[in-house]
């Protein structure tokens, strides 16, 4: 069977590994220059920093075989968040790490933005046509609706309802290098009732071998800032925590503005089917949500081509 996947962060490659081994013809597409979507992690010079999944924990057995997979490769490594009782894992040397992983062997097509899909093919803003007898969108939803609305695709009046009930709270990431680390205790820092929600010392966190800092706005400050100019909303972030971060030792910064952070509001099953077309929906929007329900989401949409 041929089959396209539009996204190539956790869901889309957990998927994506599943359906080819069960010896589909598996494209993905995605937008950007890299795999892993929000499980991103940036250089700057010689700092590294994640700026967007910053850690992850396990609660099914299918994403536990998956993360001892990952341990026994050296790819990820416990971290203990001191506000958090249970143990976190991370990518020892970043989260991207985790995606680049899960990509080999797959068929990927980077820089392929999806603008209009007919009946059975999808087409892509270079104008190339891919074909298919089902397509697999694990983009946030508000970018999926965008490209049904562009296209051929019916939506019933469920399909608009399950969409519509989808909703998202942006956030606002910031990255720092720094002269000096920071004296976070255990590297990561939940902050409440505060525009920085985040500080995570990704010296101290083991990914970057120079001080850097990742902080993540509130979900509300976030919302209200999100069409300033992000440097200067960058730099109001930074004064806000000067108690862990002294202003002396900042030497550069850049600001990243993810639209679709957080599912708020998720769909209670783990994929969605449209109900006139061979469209699927997933993501960490459908079901669990975050990293664990990501990678369960796309791998619950792969064994319906069992």
């Amino acid at each position: 069977m041929k089959i396209i996947i539009l996204g190539a962060g956790m869901a889309g490659l957990s998927t994506a590994r599943i359906l080819t081994q069960n010896g589909h013809e598996v494209t993905l597409l995605d937008k950007g220059r890299g795999v892993g979507g929000r499980m991103a992690t940036r250089k700057i010079e010689l700092a590294k920093a994640d700026h967007g999944a910053q850690y992850f924990s396990v609660k099914s057995p299918e994403f536990r075989l998956f993360i001892d997979e990952l341990i026994a490769q050296n790819i990820i490594s416990e971290w203990q968040v001191r506000q958090r009782e249970n143990v976190r894992y991370i990518g020892r040397t970043g989260m991207n790490t985790i995606p680049k992983h899960m990509a080999a062997s797959l068929n990927i097509r980077l820089n392929e933005k999806a603008v209009r899909l007919h009946s059975q093919s999808v087409e892509t803003e270079s104008g190339n046509q891919y074909l298919f007898d089902a397509l697999i969108s694990t983009m946030p939803i508000p970018q999926a609706t965008e490209l049904f609305q562009r296209s051929e695709t019916v939506l019933s009046d469920k399909d608009q309802h399950v969409l519509a009930s989808i909703e998202y709270d942006p956030c606002i990431a910031v990255l720092a290098m720094l002269k000096t680390p920071t004296a976070i205790e255990g590297g990561g820092l939940l902050l409440e009732n505060q525009p920085v929600a985040w500080i995570a010392d990704n010296f101290q966190k083991g990914i970057s071998s120079v001080p850097s800092v990742t902080l993540h706005a509130s979900a509300s400050y976030s919302q209200a800032h999100l069409e300033e100019d992000l440097q200067t909303v960058g730099n109001d972030l930074l004064a806000s925590v000067s108690d862990w971060i002294v202003p002396e030792s900042i030497e550069q910064v850049q600001v990243h503005r993810w639209r679709y952070s957080l599912a708020r509001q998720r769909y209670s099953h783990s994929f969605y089917k449209l109900e006139h077309a061979p469209v699927y929906l997933a993501g960490d929007a459908f079901g669990l949500g975050n990293v664990e329900g990501a990678f369960l989401s796309g791998l619950e949409v792969g064994k319906q081509f069992e």
